[in-house]
């Protein structure tokens, strides 16, 4: 879940250009058709804001707070940004991101290629 976390934060502040997107799309096996008409839908142009939060303890009203809170800054950022923020194309990108991210927090390790706010977060729970 955490790696999921780390990840879709990372999806969203950095994205996925096309040629990133192709490439990727290519090697996980699709034929150069079906990745060419799959790109345009999984290529991210990056650079939203993200927000994390953190509970030192979780409990019932804690966690439903917290998705009262998620469920209205989502649909209100939304609707003043013009986006479809249930679009599943884009969850996909964060699947791939958390694979790579929860080897990360298995070894305990921050590659160094990761973005930088990425890093930070991984670095202050791992380290």
């Amino acid at each position: 879940m955490l790696a999921n976390l780390l990840a879709q934060a990372s999806a969203l502040s950095c994205g996925r250009n096309h040629d990133e997107t192709l490439a990727a799309l290519s090697a996980s096996g699709l034929p150069p058709q079906e990745a060419a008409r799959l790109a345009p839908h999984r290529t991210f142009t990056g650079n939203v804001p993200v927000s994390l939060l953190w509970l030192d303890m979780l409990d019932a009203a804690s966690l439903g707070a917290l998705i009262a809170l998620y469920e209205h800054k989502v649909f209100v950022q939304a609707a003043i940004w013009g986006i479809h923020a249930y679009d599943q194309w884009g969850v996909e990108l964060g699947k791939a991101i958390a694979s790579a991210m929860q080897a990360c927090l298995a070894r305990r390790e921050v590659p160094k290629e990761m973005d930088p706010a990425g890093a930070a977060t991984l670095a202050s729970l791992v380290g």
